[in-house]
């Protein structure tokens, strides 16, 4: 009797495909990173971005066995840094970090040199940081609910401070301003030290700024902590309650931030770079030093970081929209 060899179909050739495939992302994988990866950041040295991301950088390079460098690339309000991962090769060794300032830029600008959602492939969440509104220490705003009395019975004595137009902070104050439902005054400065120093004098009567600069004020009591901006209160202020649960339960605003390589990288290489990330935030070590930086963990999976990203930006044009900023 003569035996026949099984034919190979064409079900056969698609599985073997696959199989192959599965090989060959299972090699790269492995075999990344090749060389030194470039996380690139919008930001000077020195700032919460910056001490995250070298916080981040530092247990990569230990996990996987190549440095992860830090390169600091602020100006143009992160513009520059994205621009220059955009176009860099997708092998996985240019990293971003991307926020929610690439979010807003897409209302603010007349015109970007990327596209946020196109021209990257998103990685993992990796952080969010919360805003607090501050008052002087001796002011007699001691809650959300004496700022909107405060603002619908003497509006012409209360001025809301932020910095820099079309910072998250400065449309924060929009966003404040459109749910009270009350015309209240506004005013910005150019850094966080002018602010803080405009809330302690009594120059303004209020200031939106990000927790992280100014904890050390909170907690030394030269300000007042009057609310957090985020859906949960901050674990390291644990008596401050949230806007939303103080009056205002819309009101919800948090900067974040995450990690994007070039459009085009390939998925085992994505996958390896989530995978370490989310193990690193997952360690109770890891996570302490981000909460004495007043900042959360998130992690995630890359398509929740692209969901975070389009959601942001639909959400900042429309307040763009509103306050009627001119796009630059």
């Amino acid at each position: 009797m003569i035996s026949r060899a099984p034919r190979f179909t064409a079900a056969h050739a698609l599985a073997l495909g696959a199989a192959l495939a599965c090989m060959a992302g299972t090699t790269l994988a492995q075999d990344y990173p090749a060389k030194p990866v470039r996380l690139v950041l919008g930001f000077a040295p020195g700032g919460v971005a910056d001490l995250t991301s070298r916080l981040l950088s530092q247990s990569l390079g230990e996990r996987m066995g190549q440095p992860f460098l830090v390169d600091n690339r602020p100006g143009a309000g992160g513009i520059v840094a994205a621009e220059q991962v955009a176009r860099a090769a997708p092998d996985g060794h240019t990293l971003a970090l991307i926020t929610n300032g690439n979010a807003v830029a897409v209302s603010l600008m007349k015109s970007l040199p990327y596209d946020p959602l196109k021209d990257f492939t998103m990685v993992v969440p990796f952080a969010a940081f919360g805003l607090v509104i501050v008052t002087g220490r001796d002011s007699p705003i001691r809650s959300v609910q004496d700022i909107l009395s405060l603002a619908k019975s003497a509006p012409q004595k209360i001025t809301l401070g932020s910095i820099n137009i079309g910072s998250t902070q400065h449309l924060s104050t929009t966003l404040f301003k459109a749910q009270a439902g009350t015309e209240i005054n506004s005013v910005t400065y150019k850094g966080t030290p002018a602010l803080m120093a405009a809330v302690q004098s009594g120059e303004v009567q209020v200031g939106f700024e990000v927790l992280s600069p100014i904890l050390a004020q909170v907690t030394g009591g030269s300000v007042r902590a009057v609310a957090v901006t985020t859906a949960k209160r901050f674990e390291g202020l644990p008596a401050v309650p949230t806007v939303a649960e103080s009056g205002l339960p819309q009101f919800v605003v948090e900067g974040w931030n995450g990690i994007a390589a070039p459009a085009k990288t390939a998925r085992p290489v994505i996958d390896r770079l989530n995978r370490e990330v989310n193990t690193i935030l997952g360690q109770g070590d890891f996570r302490r030093r981000l909460t004495e930086l007043a900042v959360t963990p998130l992690g995630g999976s890359p398509e929740d970081l692209v969901k975070l990203m389009g959601s942001e930006i639909k959400r900042w044009g429309v307040i763009v929209t509103q306050a009627k900023i001119e796009r630059q």
